[in-house]
C-alpha cells in the first residue's frame, strides 16, 4: 500500500514547519508547500494529496477544486472563518480544526489581559521606565479578580478552561451558550448559564470565546455593552467580527465601561489609525493568544493522529460539519 500524502500548505518559519512534521506517522509522506508560492505550484501539489494541511495559507478556491483525492482538510487553527466551508461542502472534503490544541494557550491569554487591566500593568510599566515611579497607581484605580462576576461568552473548551483559572483567583463565574451544559456538569464546575442579556448587565468581566458564526457576528454590539457596568472590562480572544468596534471604540471614549483586552480585530493586521489603539484603557495583541511555542506540538500531534484516522476509515475528529458562517 502507498503512503498517504499530505500537502502542508503554511505561512510559517522554517523552525516551527520542521517541528510540525516531525510527527509524520509511519506510511505518511509530507510535502511541505510556501503559502506565498505561485497559485499554480500550490494546485499541482494538490491534485494528489490525500490530505491538505494548512496554516496561515489562503487555500482559494482553485486550489480546493484541484484537489480531487483529498479525504480531509486539516487546519492547525481553531477558527474556519478563512476556510471556504460552503465549496468544501459541496466537494464533499470535510474539514477539521486543531481539536482544542491551543485552547490552555488562549485561555491563559484571556486571564493575562484581564488581569492587565485590574492592575493597570501597562500604564505602570511605562510611569516607570519614564521615572514617573508610581505615577499610573493612584490606590483608587487597580482591582483584584477575587468576587468579581467573569460572564464567559462561549462555554466551549477555551471558555471552560478560562472558567477554571479565574476561580483560581476566587472569581464567580456565568456563562452563555447557545448550548448549554448539563445541569451535573454545571455543578460539577461551579459555573451558572445565565441569559445573554443578563451576562452583559451583571458581570464585571466578559471574555468573548465563542465562533465567529452569523449568530455571532457583532454579537457584543451598541445596545450590549450599553448594558455593561460602568466598571465592566471586555475581553476578545475570539474573533474581531465577534465586536462590534465602532461601538466598543464609543463605549471606551465615553467612559461606559472601564476597559478592554483586545488580541483579535476586525480587520487584521489592525489599522494604525483604529482609535481603539489611541486608547489608555485598551490593552492589545497581535492575534498571538493562540501562538505559542508549546501548542504547535500538540497542533501537530492531533492533525496529524486525525488524519491517520481517517485514512483507517474513522471519521474525524473536531469536524466543521453544519458550521454556519
Amino acid at each position: 500500500m502507498t503512503d498517504a500524502r499530505v500537502v502542508f500548505i503554511h505561512g510559517l518559519p522554517q523552525r516551527i514547519v520542521e517541528a510540525i512534521i516531525s510527527f509524520n506517522p509511519a506510511g505518511f509522506t509530507t510535502t511541505v508547500v510556501d503559502g506565498k508560492s505561485a497559485e499554480d505550484q500550490q494546485v499541482e501539489a494538490v491534485k494528489d494529496a490525500d490530505f491538505i494541511m494548512a496554516f496561515r495559507a489562503k487555500l482559494t478556491e482553485r486550489i480546493l477544486r484541484s484537489a480531487k483525492k483529498a479525504r480531509l482538510v486539516q487546519i492547525l487553527s481553531a477558527g474556519y472563518d478563512s476556510i471556504n466551508l460552503k465549496l468544501l461542502r459541496e466537494l464533499g472534503i470535510p474539514c477539521a480544526n486543531n481539536g482544542g490544541a491551543n485552547s490552555r494557550a488562549v485561555a491563559d491569554h484571556a486571564v493575562l489581559a484581564m488581569l492587565s487591566l485590574y492592575r493597570r500593568l501597562m500604564a505602570a510599566d511605562r510611569a516607570v521606565r519614564e521615572g514617573r515611579w508610581s505615577a499610573a497607581i493612584d490606590g483608587m484605580n487597580t482591582f483584584e479578580m477575587a468576587n468579581k462576576v467573569v460572564g464567559v461568552l462561549g462555554f466551549g473548551n477555551i471558555g471552560q478552561k478560562v472558567d477554571r483559572r479565574v476561580q483560581a483567583f476566587d472569581a464567580i463565574v456565568q456563562y452563555y451558550d447557545k448550548f448549554p451544559l448539563s445541569p451535573e456538569r454545571e455543578r460539577e464546575l461551579k459555573v451558572k448559564r445565565v441569559s445573554l442579556e443578563d451576562l452583559f448587565r451583571t458581570s464585571d468581566v466578559i471574555t468573548c470565546h465563542a465562533p465567529l458564526t452569523r449568530d455571532t457576528r457583532h454579537i457584543v454590539n451598541r445596545e450590549r455593552l450599553s448594558m455593561m457596568k460602568p466598571t465592566a472590562v471586555i475581553i476578545n480572544t475570539s474573533r474581531g467580527p465577534v465586536v462590534d468596534e465602532v461601538a466598543l471604540a464609543d463605549a471606551l471614549q465615553q467612559k461606559r465601561i472601564a476597559g478592554a483586552g483586545l488580541d483579535v480585530f476586525e480587520k487584521e493586521p489592525v489599522d494604525p489609525g483604529n482609535p481603539l489603539l489611541r486608547l489608555d484603557n485598551v490593552v492589545v495583541t497581535p492575534h498571538s493568544a493562540g501562538t505559542t511555542w508549546d501548542t504547535w506540538f500538540r497542533r501537530a500531534e492531533f492533525a496529524y493522529q486525525n488524519m491517520k484516522r481517517v485514512w483507517e476509515g474513522e471519521p474525524p475528529q473536531a469536524a466543521a460539519q453544519d458550521y454556519d458562517m
